[in-house]
């Protein structure tokens, strides 16, 4: 995953316009945001299960920008003040504190635009072939949109008025957050010419370690410190935000992980080939302190 990384930066910062332009003040938003130094779950996964299902990590590098792309449009817009309102993002200003709220908003929308420039692109296409590049597009489009990963945080900003039941925040946090790592494991298969039920298999693996990814993230907004997880903490229960641990408490949260974690483990077990790092990063994603 590590390689993975390094390699994603690279090509991230090749989508990126070279030289002194008109619209220079937005193509340093966009830098700036794509290159805070996250975890690049979403990318590293989609090219594992590319190379998992037989596929290469260079072909399947813009679809893999892609979704990181897309999930970094998503911070920015989800830390202006008409959402989230939160000035600090993975340890550093967001975006909208350093290029002001109208120049982040645009970011966000470049970014989305560029996410599908990536995965169409003569090169994508030329790589993976025309079918498979736009069943992928399809794909990220369906997860990040109206029933996806923004329907997600239209019910999030639904619920900051009353208390839910645990199944309507297991209904958000599948939309806000396991919809894109579900779309960043399936598109790694299908650029890889994977088979039906190993796209399947791969959206039961993401789908839970998207879950347990978001119920860690609420236990450590209680549990760490602003200064570990690098944004502020204690504001969902500050904001009397409906989230696991407030309905749940942390011994249930934990269980919950755990569960979820062995689930996605068992879905590899529809692929052939060495599971053994997808296995790895979901227990490591488990017992993240960041």
């Amino acid at each position: 995953m590590k390689d993975y990384i390094r390699e994603i930066e690279t090509a991230l910062e090749g989508y990126l316009p070279e030289g002194k332009l008109e619209e220079q003040k937005l193509i340093d938003a966009v830098r700036y945001s794509l290159n805070l130094k996250g975890k690049r779950v979403r990318p590293s996964l989609t090219l594992a299960f590319a190379e998992l299902c037989g596929g290469s990590a260079q072909a399947a590098m813009p679809f893999a920008c892609a979704v990181e792309m897309v999930h970094t449009y998503s911070l920015i817009h989800d830390d202006l003040p008409c959402m989230d309102n939160d000035d600090f993002r993975r340890g550093e200003p967001s975006n909208h504190k350093v290029f002001g709220e109208d120049i982040a908003l645009l970011a966000g929308d470049a970014l989305q635009s560029m996410a599908y420039e990536a995965m169409l692109s003569d090169e994508a296409v030329a790589a993976v072939g025309g079918e498979r590049a736009a069943k992928a597009a399809r794909i990220l489009a369906n997860r990040s949109g109206l029933l996806g990963m923004v329907g997600g945080q239209v019910i999030d900003l639904s619920l900051e008025s009353r208390t839910v039941g645990i199944d309507v925040v297991q209904l958000m946090e599948e939309k806000k957050t396991a919809c894109l790592i579900e779309a960043a494991c399936m598109m790694g298969c299908v650029v890889a010419g994977a088979t039906d039920d190993q796209i399947r298999a791969a959206e039961r693996y993401a789908h839970a370690i998207g879950l347990a990814f978001q119920i860690v993230d609420d236990m450590l907004d209680v549990t760490s410190t602003a200064e570990e997880l690098g944004k502020p903490i204690g504001s969902d229960a500050e904001n009397e935000k409906n989230t696991y641990m407030s309905l749940l408490g942390l011994d249930r949260c934990r269980e919950l992980v755990k569960e979820l974690t062995d689930e996605a483990i068992g879905a590899l077990d529809a692929f052939d080939g060495d599971t053994s790092g997808l296995a790895d990063f979901a227990v490591q994603l488990a017992n993240r302190r960041k």
